[in-house]
Formats: structure tokens, C-alpha cells, sequence
């Protein structure tokens, strides 16, 4: 049986969970405290107790028989706390075939509404892309040394079930800020997984980096108008970004304008995309009550 470790059980790793079932798989989750492993295993997967502070006995003992990893830990200041404390547990696992390290698109930073792939100079600018970048140098740093098969998979934002504009829309908090020629990429959950699915059994790959996002970048606007109308309520007011009260993060997501090829994932990996754009994402979600 092959043994998927996700370091962060998180919106994505529990997608990933939930397509590749239990017949085949045995899933262990990581966490940062004791409730969240009881969550973890709530979900019906093993748990293990890493906080990134400092190495985990448990957690060793799981990459000791993973055949997978999928990390999507966040890095910090000190760099990638799973490579920080458990790097040579890593290079050591017998049984690992496969990692895959959750990035993020913010990584390209600001290319003003021009399109961007996997080969365009990185230019981060918020300090948690910074740390992004680093955090991919330093795996591609380890999985040479310990001749570990690596894939990066650059995230655009997330959204799906319970994290998104229906979801804001519903609870009062949806906001039409307006910026103008302002777009975002994103990508339904469910396509991450989909994604991280076509990896882990494909061939191996010409390419080891991975822009993960839909067809279609838009104006958040755009976004909040399409679910408003699928749910038959008042599109909320525009608010010029001048205006909004955004906090230093949504400033920063708003620094950033780019548009961001997906092309990779459909040659190289074979994907066909659940939810090729947020129209698609977006009635889903508002008709799954």
C-alpha cells in the first residue's frame, strides 16, 4: 500500500485526501497543536504532531514508510521547517518516490496584466514570497543532494466549498473593490487535487515546476457580480481600491497584477480541469446545498 504524508493538512491536502480515497492509500496528516490532529483524524487519516518549532519523533516515523509527500507548510524567516529539522529523514526514507512542495504564483510578483510561465524571472514582492522562493531553492537544493524526485506546483488563489465569493456573499462580507485593470488568477481546490493526482501517476515529467490555475484570470469584481447573480441577490457596491479598507496583506495581493499560464499542466501532466474558469467553480458551489 502506497503512504501519502501531508506536512500541513490543510484545504488542499484535504482534497488530495479525499480523490485518492483509502483502498490504496494509507494518509497521514501533520499538525500543529493536539486538536488539529484530532481533526485530522476525524477525517478517518493518521495524525502526527509537528509544529515546525522543532523536530517530531512521530513524524519521523512517518516519512520512515511515506512513498509520498506533499508539503504545504508554510515557510518562515528560518527558511522551510520541514527541511529545517528533518531533512536527512527525508534523504534517508526508503520507500520515497515522490514530493511535491505546495508554492505559490505570488512568487513572479508584479508583471503588470502580462502573462507569466514557468520560465519568467521571479520577482516576489510581499515578504512571504520572498520566503516562497527560498523555500523552493532550498528543496530543489535538497532533492539534488539526496536524489529525491521533486515537483514544484505553483498555486494561483484558492477557492471552493466554503471559501468563496457565494460563501462571502452569503455570510455579508463579499466586497466589489475596483482597481482598474486589476486581475487575479485562481483555482478551485478540487483542481488542485486533480492536479497533484495527474502528477503522482504520471510518467515522469519533462518539467518539474508547475503553474497550477484556471483558464481564465479576472477582475475580482467580475468574480462577485457572476455568484451574486447566481444566487439572485444585489451585486454589492463598488468600492474604489483608493477606498477600501484593505489590511497590508490585501494591499500587497493587490501590488500584484499578472496573468498566469496554465499551458504546463495540460501537456506535461495530461489535466483536464474540473473547473476551467471561476464561472464554472462558482455555480458548482452555489448549487451543492
Amino acid at each position: 500500500m502506497r503512504h501519502l504524508l501531508c506536512v500541513g493538512m490543510g484545504y488542499s491536502a484535504r482534497a488530495l485526501a479525499r480523490r485518492l480515497g483509502t483502498l490504496d492509500w494509507r494518509i497521514t496528516g501533520s499538525a500543529t497543536s493536539a486538536a488539529g490532529c484530532d481533526r485530522v483524524r476525524w477525517q478517518g487519516r493518521d495524525a502526527v504532531l509537528f509544529d515546525g518549532a522543532k523536530p517530531s519523533g512521530d513524524l519521523a516515523a512517518a516519512i520512515a514508510t511515506a512513498t509520498h509527500v506533499v508539503v504545504s507548510a508554510a515557510p518562515g524567516a528560518e527558511g522551510d521547517p520541514l527541511l529545517r529539522h528533518h531533512a536527512l529523514t527525508l534523504a534517508a526514507a526508503p520507500n520515497l518516490v515522490w514530493i511535491g512542495y505546495l508554492s505559490t504564483v505570488g512568487v513572479y510578483g508584479d508583471h503588470h496584466g502580462q502573462w507569466v510561465d514557468e520560465e519568467t524571472e521571479l520577482k516576489p514582492v510581499s515578504q512571504r514570497s520572498r520566503q516562497r522562493v527560498a523555500a523552493e531553492a532550498a528543496w530543489f537544493e535538497f532533492a539534488a543532494r539526496a536524489k529525491k524526485h521533486l515537483q514544484i506546483f505553483r498555486l494561483a488563489g484558492i477557492y471552493g466549498p466554503g471559501r468563496s465569493a457565494i460563501d462571502n456573499l452569503r455570510d455579508g462580507s463579499a466586497r466589489r473593490i475596483i482597481k482598474s485593470n486589476q486581475v487575479f488568477n485562481r483555482i478551485h481546490v478540487e483542481d488542485i487535487a486533480n492536479v497533484l493526482d495527474a502528477a503522482i501517476h504520471a510518467p515522469q515529467p519533462k518539467h518539474v515546476i508547475f503553474n497550477v490555475t484556471d483558464d481564465e484570470p479576472a477582475p475580482p469584481q467580475d468574480v462577485v457580480e457572476y455568484a451574486a447573480k447566481l444566487l439572485g441577490m444585489s451585486v454589492p457596491p463598488d468600492i474604489p481600491f483608493e477606498q477600501a479598507p484593505l489590511s497590508p496583506m490585501g494591499l500587497s495581493f493587490y501590488g500584484e497584477n499578472k496573468r498566469v499560464s496554465n499551458a504546463r499542466i495540460k501537456t506535461d501532466l495530461g489535466v483536464t480541469l474540473l473547473y476551467p474558469t471561476y464561472r464554472d467553480g462558482m455555480a458548482a458551489i452555489a448549487n451543492a446545498v
